[in-house]
């Protein structure tokens, strides 16, 4: 398959299960809600090093005290792991800007009984016991929020979270001829792919330069550098798939709360990567189909297309 005459490789990635949960942070003002989650979304590019992979969504629609907020999405392999990663980063990036407040947004991509879902109230009942006693709950439309006391005043937390069951390291690779056209495409495909709403870019830039394999002839190493992409070592490996004429290749990773938005998010990247001269090709990582149960197919998410 060509698109836009760059080569569509025939393959998937593979992706896994994770669980995500929404937050919404809001502040006095636009300034500090976008500071907590910076704060609070920062050193979670991967599970394989950060133990929570996260990203800021966007400005949040609707907030529940009518206050600036930001939406920020947070993934990890287990509930417990995102339970721990939460309690930290709420309690030390978020409590700790002026003004904020915490609360679980709305997962408005899953039916409230939805057996992909569950709750975890103790991520707020934890967190309350910085107020060394003098914290206070408060009871709304059967919702309880924790009242801590702090030196601007209350921060404000739920007590209960949402935690879904989603889809983590969707991906595909950006093959091109420089440094150029690939800087250029990257920052296009991430671009739009940041408009769709339920998905999250976690590496910088929403970019990785650095893709890995599984394992390594370290013993100490559970994921080493993806040899098989690395224009370096063209000459050195006997698995190099890099084409003719490739001498830089890009990976986006997109973890999205369900497998329809993480698809939806590969496909706008691609075809906006595509339209980059001196892009030559995009394929995908996987491990043989052994590891990730979700499958995203290249061609089939383009629609069969050949232009």
């Amino acid at each position: 398959m060509q698109i836009n005459g760059v080569l569509i490789e025939d393959t998937f990635a593979e992706a896994f299960t994770m669980r995500a949960v929404r937050l919404t942070i809001t502040a006095a003002d636009e300034y500090w809600a976008e500071q907590a989650a910076i704060a609070a979304t920062g050193f979670a590019t991967s599970v394989i090093g950060c133990g929570v992979e996260a990203g800021i969504e966007g400005v949040s629609p609707k907030t529940p005290d009518g206050r600036p907020g930001v939406d920020c999405l947070f993934f990890a392999t287990s509930e417990e792991d995102l339970e721990s990663n939460l309690i930290n980063r709420i309690g030390q990036a978020i409590m700790t800007a002026p003004t904020t407040a915490c609360y679980a947004a709305p997962l408005a991509e899953f039916d409230p009984d939805d057996e992909k879902l569950s709750k975890n109230s103790s991520i707020g009942n934890k967190l309350r016991y910085f107020g060394d006693g003098y914290q206070a709950s408060k009871l709304i439309a059967d919702v309880r929020y924790w009242r801590i006391p702090v030196m601007d005043g209350e921060f404000l937390l739920q007590e209960e979270y949402t935690i879904a069951k989603a889809v983590g390291g969707g991906n595909f690779l950006i093959m091109a001829e420089s440094e150029g056209p690939a800087l250029s495409a990257l920052r296009a495909a991430v671009a739009k792919m940041r408009d769709i709403r339920g998905v999250i870019l976690p590496f910088p830039g929403g970019a990785v330069r650095s893709g890995s394999k599984v394992g390594s002839r370290y013993k100490f190493m559970s994921a080493s550098t993806n040899t098989a992409y690395c224009p370096t070592l063209r000459d050195k490996v006997e698995d190099s798939k890099l084409p003719d004429g490739v001498n830089v290749v890009m990976e986006i990773v997109v973890d999205g709360l369900t497998p329809e938005l993480v698809g939806k998010a590969m496909e706008t990247g691609i075809r906006e990567a595509v339209q980059v001269p001196g892009i030559l090709g995009i394929t995908a990582g996987n491990y043989g189909g052994k590891l990730g149960k979700h499958h995203f197919h290249l061609h089939q998410l383009l629609g069969g297309e050949a232009k």
